[in-house]
């Protein structure tokens, strides 16, 4: 590990980060990190920068101080190694996200040919994602247990991942079919050792929640709040678009330029869940409220997503951030303040679909509306339709009942 370009011009890094608006917090941390790493370089045989961090685990410390440290190190191993400045838009961690690095080689051996053989079946990424994040950290804490290898792995060890100590339930049921899915496709791996561990994974039932949606009071509060100024104008766009559209959190942040057809008025989107094309009419209060965040707070910095960060270096809204927004806007007009409220972008995804079942759209309008390609996946809104439920509720005038039971 030759720390030479960064012993010789860290300096550089730190004025380039003055430069382009990275805060004096943020700055100070690298600072401090660069001083940490050439101090006790000598000392340490880190091998990589990557043993730089793992240090790091050798005491316990939070998940958010440990994934500030992953970004900073990994910053400065850009820098190092390879000339690279931070862009204020990627961040360039040292590990993907998850318990992954932390795992045996035997277990990491598993997810690296679960990824290969699910790659090759056709699987979506984002798929093979989330089922790697889940059974890395089903894999760590079996390893935490003492299992070194999967033989190790027992039914104590498995159900305790499941169950707390008092029996109760602390992992949900597509949590256990995602890590289900990894040793199912370990079968074709290492048969005997993966068909074991699933033997062990306990039965869950699974329950479907309530979908929760808007009210019509909730919806008028949001809109008060959005066209009387009290948020920002791109704030107002994003609102206005999850009110009106429907989309995704996601694919309002993968919103560009492009995105919107002033001539046609339409929506182009190509959705990030199921990488299909998606047209939506632009109606005139969304297309105005993302014409006023262009006009006047749009700073124009030549990255062409639509919507951008209020601050320096103004990098492209994640799915994260639309998130936050919601959580401000919902909190500004006082609504869905209560414990278990939700308030994600994906409530006003909920609202907009049982709108139009109450307003008797037909289902196929609905699907296209919302980019579904599964025909069940409007089952869950068609169960919250309460209007059209009640219309079928039936009179106990019709069943033969004693005046007694009734008086009760």
């Amino acid at each position: 590990m030759d720390l030479q370009n960064l012993k010789e011009h860290h300096e550089e890094l730190l004025s380039f980060m003055e430069n382009n608006g990275y805060s004096s917090t943020y700055i100070r941390r690298f600072r401090e990190e660069i001083n940490r790493i050439l101090a006790k370089a000598d000392s340490h045989d880190w091998q990589s920068y990557r043993d730089v961090y793992l240090d790091y685990l050798k005491a316990p410390h939070s998940k958010d101080y440990l994934r500030n440290k992953r970004t900073i190190i990994g910053a400065l191993e850009q820098f190092d190694d390879f000339d690279r400045m931070p862009d204020g838009r990627s961040r360039h961690t040292l590990f993907e996200r998850g318990s992954y690095h932390l795992l045996c080689s035997e277990f990491r051996e598993l997810i690296d040919f679960y990824r290969i053989y699910e790659k090759k079946r056709g699987k979506k990424e984002s798929t093979i994602r989330g089922e790697v994040l889940n059974t890395a950290s089903f894999l760590h804490q079996m390893q935490q247990r003492g299992a070194q290898c999967l033989d190790a792995i027992t039914e104590e060890d498995v159900l305790s991942f499941f169950l707390a100590e008092d029996g109760s339930l602390q992992r949900s049921c597509s949590y256990k079919k995602n890590i289900a899915a990894m040793f199912k496709a370990g079968l074709n791996w290492k048969a005997a050792q993966c068909r074991k561990v699933l033997s062990f994974l306990p039965v869950l039932r699974e329950s479907r929640k309530n979908i929760q949606y808007l009210t019509q009071d909730e919806v008028r509060l949001l809109r008060e709040a959005a066209e009387k100024g009290e948020v920002s104008a791109r704030n107002r766009a994003i609102l206005f678009l999850l009110l009106f559209t429907g989309l995704r959190g996601c694919d309002i942040a993968g919103l560009t330029f492009h995105s919107i057809d002033w001539e046609t008025e339409r929506i182009l989107v190509t959705q990030q869940k199921t990488s299909v094309p998606l047209e939506l009419p632009l109606s005139a209060v969304v297309g105005n409220a993302i014409y006023d965040y262009l006009e006047s707070e749009r700073p124009d910095t030549g990255c062409p997503r639509l919507f951008l960060t209020e601050t320096h270096p103004f990098s492209p809204l994640s799915t994260q951030g639309i998130a936050n927004i919601v959580t401000k806007i919902c909190r500004i007009a006082g609504v869905r303040q209560n414990p278990g409220d939700r308030k994600g972008a994906h409530i006003f995804r909920h609202n907009l679909a049982s709108s139009m079942l109450e307003n008797g759209v037909p289902q196929p309008v609905i699907t296209q509306t919302l980019g579904h390609t599964a025909p069940d996946s409007l089952k869950p809104y068609l169960r919250a339709d309460f209007v059209h439920l009640k219309e079928c509720a039936l009179s106990v005038e019709q069943f033969p009942l004693a005046k007694e039971v009734l008086s009760i």
